[in-house]
């Protein structure tokens, strides 16, 4: 392969920044290139993030929704939670195609195709750590809560949602990450034009080996970057809580 060296300006603020570029034979952006450019990774991992954080968001409400449900409602503990494991046993790639089929007859395209995908995958661990979160309360505790008369709701929200703070964002840690893993994987059934799957999938596509390897450090650095923002909210939380990280 031969590797040759082509400046780009990159404009920050007022002033522009010479930074060397360097293409392939092929035609492959390999490190720099214009932070706008449609050859930018900075631009295609915005792409990828949007759908990310949106089929995060999803994921999360739903994961605590059905987690609070179990928690109080016995019939839905018997009958949803077996089927939320089951539901985990269906590989995504071979699911993924079948959701971007329906919302595309449907006329949804673009982003939520990609975030139901997400929403899928990142559903599950939240779901589970806040149903093992929200049952942590000890006997004793639930039995003084009744001593007092504490209402359902305010049992809830005095103990039960404290007790699942910690529950709750080692799920979203776990949740982001696979969120992320569901956007990438959205982007190669629907052939995206943008986005870090439709950069491993044409880097596939024309045997560009370190496309695919930059674009999976990218993606790598997106993951950490979103695992380490959701370390800090849960520290300010806790903080706010007055309980340690």
């Amino acid at each position: 392969m031969i590797i040759t060296r082509t400046p780009f300006r990159i404009t920050l603020g007022g002033g522009g920044t010479d930074l060397p570029a360097y293409y392939s034979r092929y035609g492959g952006f390999i490190f720099a290139a214009a932070i706008d450019s449609k050859r930018s990774l900075v631009y295609h991992a915005e792409v990828t993030v949007s759908a990310t954080i949106c089929g995060f968001l999803l994921g999360s409400v739903l994961g605590i929704a059905l987690a609070v449900g179990i928690v109080h409602l016995p019939v839905l503990d018997r009958s949803l939670l077996p089927w939320i494991i089951a539901s985990q046993t269906v590989p995504i790639l071979a699911i993924a195609p079948m959701i971007i089929v329906v919302l595309g007859s449907l006329g949804i395209e673009g982003l939520l195709p990609k975030a139901v995908i997400s929403m899928y995958l990142c559903f599950f661990p939240v779901a589970i750590g806040m149903v093992k979160g929200l049952r942590s309360p000890e006997t004793l505790q639930l039995d003084l809560m009744r001593t007092y008369s504490a209402s359902p709701a305010q049992t809830f929200w005095k103990l039960r949602w404290p007790s699942a703070t910690r529950f709750l964002f080692a799920s979203l840690k776990t949740a982001v990450a696979t969120s992320l893993i569901g956007a990438i994987v959205g982007e190669l059934p629907t052939g995206a034009q943008a986005g870090l799957g439709a950069r491993l999938l044409s880097g596939s596509y024309f045997g560009q080996t370190v496309q695919i390897w930059s674009a999976l450090a990218m993606a790598s650095l997106v993951g950490v970057a979103l695992v380490g923002l959701v370390g800090l909210a849960e520290r300010l939380v806790l903080q706010r809580q007055g309980m340690t990280a």
